[in-house]
Parts: structure tokens; sequence; C-alpha cells
């Protein structure tokens, strides 16, 4: 299959939407407590925007080169089971996912917001920057979002993904108990 170069077309060969955590679901921002405990603020829209996701039949995943308590927390909140913490090579970590999951890369969107995102971003079938990213990966990525990471980011990315498969009316429906 030739690869895609109409976005469109990427958005809706998405199956599997995989996330760096500090700059993407937060604003980056790392908060240490007296004890070394550490403290990360998670947009509760990213996070209903990812149940959407979910909902309408879909994965989501974590990868990210950090480990935190916290992240593992939102991510059992929010039902995401792929969760990569500690990665020091994020496209080595993503083909092993998607050689677990029998998804291939073109089916891959990866949202990162710095310099070891980028040859993920690069590699998967849809690479996207969020507002705030390094000049690199916004030169790199299919979709550079409105949105700051942390700040509604990955909503925007979902919303998207959905809207390209005409699926966000049923989404919103589903959220509002049909009464949007």
């Amino acid at each position: 299959m030739p690869p895609a170069t109409d976005l469109t077309t990427r958005l809706v060969r998405v199956e599997l939407l995989l996330l760096d955590v500090d700059g993407v679901l937060t604003d980056g921002g790392v908060t240490l407590t007296a004890t070394g405990e550490e403290l990360k603020t998670f947009s509760i829209r990213d996070g209903l925007g990812l149940r959407l996701w979910q909902r309408a039949g879909y994965r989501a995943g974590i990868v990210t080169g950090r480990e935190s308590g916290a992240v593992a927390a939102r991510a059992r909140e929010l039902g995401i089971a792929i969760v990569c913490q500690g990665v020091a090579d994020k496209t080595a970590a993503v083909a092993e996912i998607l050689a677990a999951t029998g998804l291939s890369w073109e089916q891959a969107a990866f949202v990162g917001d710095d310099l070891p995102d980028l040859p993920v971003v690069r590699r998967c079938g849809l690479g996207v920057a969020v507002a705030d990213a390094c000049a690199e990966l916004v030169a790199a990525a299919d979709l550079v979002t409105d949105r700051p990471g942390g700040r509604g980011a990955v909503r925007e990315v979902v919303e998207r993904l959905l809207h390209a498969r005409g699926a966000w009316p049923a989404a919103v429906a589903g959220a509002t108990g049909g009464t949007a």
C-alpha cells in the first residue's frame, strides 16, 4: 500500500493513538514534593477525549521516557492498557507495540512535543506535534495542534480523528446521553 499523503486519509487509517506524557498529556512541568513524590497535572478534557476514542472502538497508549506513578495512575483511570515508561528508544517501543497488536505503522499516530519524539513522529502514519512543540518536531509533523500540551491538544487530536471518520456526532451523543 503506498504511503498516505492526504491528511484525511492518514487520520482515517489510525487505529492506535500513542502519546508522550510530559509536554503532551501535561504542560511539561513536574512538581516534586519534599519527599521526592512527583506531581503532574492532566487535562480533564484530554481524558474525556481519550475515553471517547476508546468508546468508539479504538486503542490508546502511552510511550514516555520518564517513569512516574502519576502516569500509571492516570492510565488506569482512563483504561489505557498500553503503558511504556522509562523508554529510551520510542521507535523500538512502538515497533513492539505494533507487533503485539498486529497493527502497521500506517495505523498508528504518535503525539509528541520534543526531540526524543522526532524519530517516532516521522515513522508513524500520522505524526502529531502539539502547538508548543520544538521547531524540529513541528517541521516533521503531519499535523500540529492549535492547543498546547496539557491544555487540550490530545482532545483536539481525538476530535480530528473522529470527525475524519464521521464518528464525532455519535461520540458527542454518547457523552451527553444523546442530548447534544
